[in-house]
């Protein structure tokens, strides 16, 4: 177990005396303006703090979770999947008497360094950590500081740390065989950001479930998860030489901003295209045609994340929780395919 970083820990590291290294913390003359500078930087950089350090000698908790998300705040404030996971979040929080403790951070170097100070000032009493990546630095760090964690969207490549997930792939081949059902041979995808794990497990199973119900080679291409990327995926793909009849896109803010795409140039949705979401949303249902969707109970997902880091938190031992995975919702977006030709097209435009 690594400990909680010390007075004497940053006098060693400074190369001064633990009274020089509580001058210099607390503001009072007996050390030059340099040397002052230099510990308080040591402090920072391993995560010290008075108030931190008050609470770790008393072992009092600080009954709040900590929650750090590297997403644009501009994308948090309109993707809805993020808003209904919080709010499970802190439906199951409230009844602990405990709060979260939300971060915005521009990447995961400085993800880490939240957590090290979160866990330094013992400011949270555990974390829920989102957006797994392949071989993810984080789950380690996590780990060597033993700070209480849950992750929430990863059945594998949590390492010691539970995780609550659903069956993305599952999901994944339900939506694809739907489409090859109703008769959709060259279906096309709009994914996320392409180092996410749960981002590569949909990629894999798309890719797979094409090839083994012999439809068109697979295409992915990946985005941000905005609106406009998702747009301009979108205008890519239909002026591709072989354009997809069928579209899944990975958030259902892409979808939408996919399905103004097809309007804008002369497609009719579903007529000459079909596109379904994920997730599902208040948004999916607003738009005309309503959105064929991927659907779960988000804000369920998030309370199973905060019961199980609870549980954690008061000493219990958990396993990783896996939930229902989305299910496929059919609405207005999706019909059987036209047979595609320029006249089909110059007729949707009419």
């Amino acid at each position: 177990m690594v400990k909680r970083p010390t007075i004497a820990d940053i006098a060693q590291r400074a190369g001064v005396s633990k009274g020089a290294v509580s001058y210099a913390l607390n503001g009072q003359p007996g050390v030059s303006e340099s040397t002052r500078r230099r510990i308080l930087a040591i402090a920072e950089e391993i995560g010290w703090s008075p108030h931190g350090a008050a609470r770790s000698l008393t072992g009092a908790p600080s009954f709040h979770i900590g929650m750090a998300l590297g997403r644009p705040a501009r994308i948090l404030g309109v993707e809805p999947f993020f808003m209904e996971l919080i709010s499970g979040v802190e439906t199951e929080l409230s009844t602990q008497s405990y709060a979260l403790s939300l971060q915005v951070v521009a990447d995961q170097a400085a993800e880490m360094a939240l957590y090290r100070r979160w866990w330094g000032e013992h400011r949270v009493d555990g974390v829920l950590v989102c957006d797994l990546r392949v071989d993810d630095p984080r789950i380690a760090a996590l780990e060597e500081m033993e700070l209480a964690a849950v992750v929430i969207g990863a059945g594998t490549g949590s390492g010691t740390i539970p995780s609550v997930w659903s069956d993305d792939a599952a999901a994944i081949v339900d939506a694809v065989e739907y489409l090859a059902a109703l008769g959709h041979r060259h279906i096309a995808r709009v994914g996320g950001l392409p180092e996410l794990l749960h981002t590569a497990i949909r990629t894999e199973a798309f890719d797979d479930v094409c090839r083994q119900l012999d439809l068109a080679p697979a295409v992915t291409i990946s985005t941000d998860y905005t609106g406009e990327d998702g747009a301009r995926a979108t205008r890519r793909l239909l002026t591709t030489r072989e354009r997809p009849t069928a579209i899944l896109y990975d958030n259902d803010i892409m979808a939408v901003a996919g399905l103004s795409v097809a309007r804008e140039m002369g497609f009719s949705v579903p007529g000459d295209l079909s596109l379904i979401a994920w997730d599902d949303s208040v948004l999916c249902q607003l738009v005309h045609p309503p959105l064929t969707a991927m659907s779960r109970n988000i804000p369920a997902y998030g309370a199973s994340a905060a019961r199980q880091l609870l549980k954690i938190i008061d000493g219990g031992t958990v396993d990783s929780v896996q939930c229902e995975a989305a299910h496929l919702t059919p609405r207005g977006s999706t019909a059987r395919p036209w047979p595609f030709t320029e006249s089909t097209h110059q007729r949707s435009t009419m």
